[in-house]
């Protein structure tokens, strides 16, 4: 008779892990089980614990209080290698992989030694998970050449080769088309079906439901609710997560004003193996939401430098309001109104060693808080603390590093500093990534409000439920070329993979 997975042997139990930095106690006694073949989701806001909790499992912390157990024996704490070799593996939502080496030779890196198997016993150990996993991915082809989701497949391979039966996927799908997150799904069923265990780390609450088995809710460092997924459903798992009802803001449709930022035949040259821009004409309206989708690496990156004034364009016209511009540069964006909310708020948004006062003046502090040379730190610091106030982040003080800030608060910061102006023209690339439900309903929510107010924002995301819900009109980027302008409503999410994949500019062209 073959057992239901609530009968299933237990693989992981973690029994009342706590663990405190300081005042904060990041877990409080948290307790987890995850049976064999089973999809257990995490989920949690932003500082919820599900990284600590996730690194004190692997070694790379140690616990104050409680045990870990992995097939029913305690693992030694703080020992990275002991979880390894317990059969324990991760995929991490930024892969680390080498792009100038094979499948073959990425999967063997750093696990093999003298007494290692032959290359050829390797290759017939990697076709043969490839063949029961369902992970197409050929041996020799070069990582720097595979797509995203065939990258996302290696890391899967790496850790199945390491002989892994406990498998932690983190925000497994933030890069991927639908197309390739329904693949990685089935992947999944197929693996769990096989005997792989799953803990699915993600803030995308339809795909938790469309996966999990069963979903444990970390609030505050605590187990707020554990459930079955078929018993509950997205609002409910979102109200556990922040404590409260909670839904996300959705755009209404409205009429667009006149064309504030334009883009027209714009190209740029190749980076590397980043493709530049090519011929690229894009209308920003104002009072309008424009989302570009796209898998990462793209264009999308050579499209928000131009318009930030990072880089200019090799060919073509920028054009603000009726003139055309020169002289470009991201001096001469803000001035003219452009305002950035960057990719990376980390390296790009920030520095990480400044307070909150001295990163929310970055962009102005020689225009608006200097005079001859002399900062007005009084106008700087009543500036931080009217965005703290203003936007919610919640920080000891604007004298805070804001390397100790959650992703979401630094965020609210950046998006404060941004807004703070009155910006006509607003660069939003991936402006929610990594952002528990709360912090994505409020950026959100401002984004909105700016459009309301007659502002033009560009929204750069690789999550099309984002787009989808909050665009007036949606363009599609591959391979440095931009699709024609779709109207709200007017295309599936499936659709929009196909133009994310490539697939439909070729028939574009034939066309």
């Amino acid at each position: 008779m073959t057992l239901g997975k609530e009968e299933a042997e237990v693989v992981l139990r973690l029994d009342r892990i706590s663990k405190r930095f300081g005042a904060l106690k990041a877990n409080n006694a948290v307790s987890l089980t995850l049976r064999r073949g089973e999809v257990v989701a995490l989920l949690g806001e932003n500082g919820a614990g599900k990284t600590t909790l996730m690194n004190i499992l692997f070694g790379h912390y140690v616990a104050d209080e409680g045990v870990v157990e992995v097939f029913g024996q305690p693992l030694p704490p703080g020992n990275p290698r002991a979880a390894l070799s317990a059969g324990v593996g991760m995929v991490h939502q930024h892969f680390t992989l080498a792009g100038n080496l094979t499948v073959l030779d990425n999967i063997r890196l750093g696990t093999e030694g003298l007494w290692s198997p032959s290359v050829s016993g390797a290759r017939a150990k990697v076709e043969q998970l490839s063949r029961d996993f369902g992970l197409a991915v050929h041996p020799d082809a070069k990582v720097g050449r595979l797509s995203v989701g065939e990258r996302q497949r290696v890391e899967i391979l790496k850790a199945l080769y390491r002989n892994a039966r406990i498998l932690i996927l983190d925000e497994p799908t933030a890069v991927l088309t639908p197309q390739e997150a329904e693949a990685l799904f089935a992947t999944l069923r197929k693996a769990t079906a096989l005997g792989l265990s799953v803990i699915f780390i993600s803030h995308k609450l339809h795909e938790v439901m469309a996966i999990a088995d069963r979903c444990v809710v970390l609030r505050h460092g605590r187990v707020v609710g554990e459930v079955d997924t078929h018993a509950t459903d997205r609002g409910a798992l979102a109200a556990l997560m922040v404590g409260g009802e909670l839904s996300l803001p959705r755009a209404e449709a409205r009429a667009p004003g006149a064309v504030l930022m334009k883009l027209d035949r714009v190209s740029t040259p190749d980076r590397g193996a980043a493709p530049g821009l090519k011929a690229v004409t894009l209308d920003l309206r104002a009072g309008q939401i424009t989302g570009l989708a796209g898998v990462s690496g793209n264009g999308q990156a050579a499209l928000a430098e131009i318009l930030g004034g990072l880089s200019v364009p090799s060919s073509g016209q920028i054009v603000l309001g009726d003139h055309p511009v020169a002289g470009w540069s991201p001096g001469e964006a803000l001035a003219r109104g452009v305002a950035r909310i960057p990719e990376d708020r980390h390296h790009q948004g920030s520095i990480a060693d400044f307070d909150l006062t001295e990163n929310a003046v970055l962009e102005g502090y020689r225009t608006r808080f200097s005079h001859r040379g002399w900062m007005n730190w009084r106008a700087a610091r009543e500036f931080a603390e009217g965005i703290i106030k203003g936007y919610d982040v919640r920080c000891p003080g604007p004298e805070t590093r804001i390397r100790l800030l959650s992703g979401g608060n630094m965020q609210k910061l950046i998006l404060g500093r941004a807004m703070a102006p009155g910006p006509r023209v607003i660069l939003a690339n991936q402006p929610v990534r990594g952002l528990d439900v709360g912090a994505i309903a409020y950026v959100q929510s401002q984004l909105i409000a700016a459009r309301d107010r007659g502002a033009t924002v560009l929204l750069i995301s690789e999550d099309l439920d984002e787009i989808m819900g909050l665009s007036d009109v949606i363009h599609v980027m591959s391979q440095g070329r931009l699709s024609p302008a779709f109207a709200r409503g007017t295309m599936t999410a499936a659709e929009l993979g196909l133009w994310m994949a490539g697939q439909r500019f070729g028939e574009a062209d034939a066309a």
